[in-house]
């Protein structure tokens, strides 16, 4: 991206730009490094859009204006200055504001308003827009929350509007502050900075997710029946990871091709290719974790199918040992149910039985009851009943 010279004259970034309030002085010698001034109360919709606004000159901030319209002003009275604009969901108005200021194309300002957008890198003439999506990893819900960043970058202007928790540009200014021969090198340097910040913060979500699928492992070998919920949305999470950290390997070989086209500072590309190593890096891990999910569901799934056989098995089992005792208690039964029958025949004394006058009645009742009882036996003994 091309870069302005420090020395640009104010009729040139005129014409860049669409609107620049007149300058009240001309721009005096830079001032001394002036520490970031704490963030002042500010009331009303804007302010609490507005996370913070500074205007630096050679690296060092030079004023902390408290409005859209006070950065506007201090940047239109001083042509060698840089503005960098935060904002946390701002309105409609305040985006058309920085829209009309500095130039930006409509379709760039649509995709800031909304939220949900993918990894992105475009430019729209002179001025770059990224989209950006962090992440940071939750300790107690053991989740990944994301969060999305668009950051428009010029001549001399840098906004980034934040949706969401992630990430934590605050940090990012103190580090540039701190350095103000890296903050000196324009707007690209705050650029790298952001994405910097970004792939940094992925290296602990990387940690987190290693822990959990260290854990998941864990709870699928020992049988824990809700782990397949947790590989689910574990599975989920990485596929969003995987296409915030995808796009970005492409987005920052374009964005070097870009640095090297229009000569930006060889410092500043080495510092370029060392984030785009890290994002090749943690994609790749990305990567891994799918494949790994995707190997322990069907783990989870094959310990579950074995379990439920072993359990179909065991009840198999227990159906058949309870089908045993059944036969063997039916034939006790029909044994004890032979002489039973015999006994209450005889036991019924009607004046016409034969047999209840006749000497070897009782013996005869004795002996067909003993043979009934054996022969049963002998029957359900052949067919494995006792």
């Amino acid at each position: 991206m091309p870069r302005r010279s420090r020395s640009t004259p104010a009729s040139k970034r005129t014409s860049w730009r669409r609107r620049v309030s007149p300058p009240a002085a001309p721009p005096g010698p830079a001032e001394p490094s002036a520490p970031a001034p704490p963030e002042q109360p500010r009331t009303g919709r804007e302010q609490r859009s507005i996370v913070q606004a500074a205007l630096y000159r050679d690296g060092r901030r030079v004023s902390s204006p408290a409005s859209l319209a006070e950065t506007f002003r201090l940047l239109g009275e001083d042509p060698a200055g840089m503005a960098w604009i935060g904002l946390h969901r701002p309105t409609e108005a305040e985006l058309r504001a920085l829209a009309e200021e500095f130039d930006l194309h409509q379709l760039a300002v649509e995709d800031a308003m909304e939220a949900h957008q993918r990894s992105k890198l475009e430019r729209y003439g002179e001025t770059l827009f990224v989209v950006l999506r962090a992440a940071r990893y939750l300790d107690a819900p053991e989740e990944v929350d994301f969060g999305e960043l668009h950051v428009f970058v010029g001549r001399d202007f840098v906004i980034t509007v934040r949706h969401g928790a992630a990430p934590d540009l605050s940090a990012v200014r103190r580090r540039m502050e701190a350095d103000p021969e890296l903050l000196a090198l324009g707007p690209e340097a705050v650029l790298y900075a952001i994405l910097d910040a970004v792939v940094d913060g992925y290296a602990p979500v990387v940690a987190g997710v290693q822990n959990d699928i260290d854990e998941i492992e864990t709870q699928v070998f020992g049988g824990d029946p809700a782990v397949s919920r947790r590989i689910y949305e574990l599975s989920r999470e990485m596929v969003e990871f995987q296409r915030a950290t995808r796009p970005l390997v492409g987005m920052l070989h374009g964005l070097m091709a870009g640095f090297a086209k229009y000569g930006t500072e060889e410092e500043l590309q080495r510092y370029l290719r060392d984030v785009a190593d890290h994002v090749t890096h943690i994609s790749e891990r990305v990567d891994g974790f799918r494949q790994a999910l995707a190997d322990i569901l069907t783990v989870n799934a094959t310990l579950v199918t074995q379990q439920q056989n072993a359990e179909m098995r065991a009840l198999a089992e227990a159906g058949f040992e309870q089908n045993e005792e059944v036969k063997k208690i039916s034939a006790w039964a029909a044994i004890l149910f032979a002489p039973t029958l015999v006994g209450t025949i005889y036991g019924m004394n009607f004046v016409n039985m034969p047999e209840l006058h006749w000497g070897f009645g009782y013996p005869f009742a004795i002996l067909l009851m003993a043979a009934v009882c054996v022969t049963l036996y002998l029957v359900f003994k052949r067919r494995g009943w006792l």
